[in-house]
């Protein structure tokens, strides 16, 4: 008699203490994508002033991967944002995103070229660092995560070969 008691006192329990936590995925989740839909209209902002602004035929051919490129991730980033529940995902870049934007756009030519191939070897390294660790969970946003990585692993390869970048090591 006391069975059925105890049984849904244990399946209350055991739901008090995995809400929590699915939350939390979910919140972790949540501030990922909405970083990656941020990176991803930053990426797109700045291949569209690369294209502009460059001076060399690989970093005017490389702003338009990152156009094209990120624009598609970034239906998939949004796609995945409704799965995990962010009901306003952002709609323009971070403010760090436009400020760094604002810089670049004050560059024209070779030195255009410099900054802005440093900037994308640096850019894409920290967002593979958070891509991969997104690419863990088991949700929209670590599909999302694992189904971008190769394409940023790509660009931070093409990144490396544009005149003047950063080196890898």
């Amino acid at each position: 008699m006391h069975r059925p008691s105890t049984v849904a006192a244990a399946l209350m329990l055991l739901s008090a203490v995995a809400m929590p936590a699915a939350v939390a995925q979910d919140k972790a989740s949540q501030k990922f994508l909405t970083e990656a839909i941020q990176g991803n209209l930053a990426e797109i902002n700045m291949g569209q002033l690369a294209q502009k602004n460059g001076h060399s035929a690989s970093v005017i051919a490389f702003g338009q991967t990152l156009v094209t490129d990120h624009g598609a991730a970034n239906q998939q980033a949004q796609q995945a944002a409704q799965s995990v529940g962010l009901s306003s995902p952002p709609a323009e870049p971070s403010a760090k995103q436009k400020a760094d934007y604002d810089k670049m756009a004050k560059k024209q030519g070779a030195s255009f070229d410099r900054e802005f191939a440093r900037h994308m070897v640096k850019d894409h390294q920290k967002d593979i660092a958070a891509y991969r660790k997104a690419a863990k969970k088991q949700d929209a946003a670590g599909q999302y995560a694992q189904s971008t990585l190769p394409t940023l692993e790509k660009h931070l390869q093409d990144a490396r070969q544009l005149p003047g970048p950063v080196k890898p090591r």
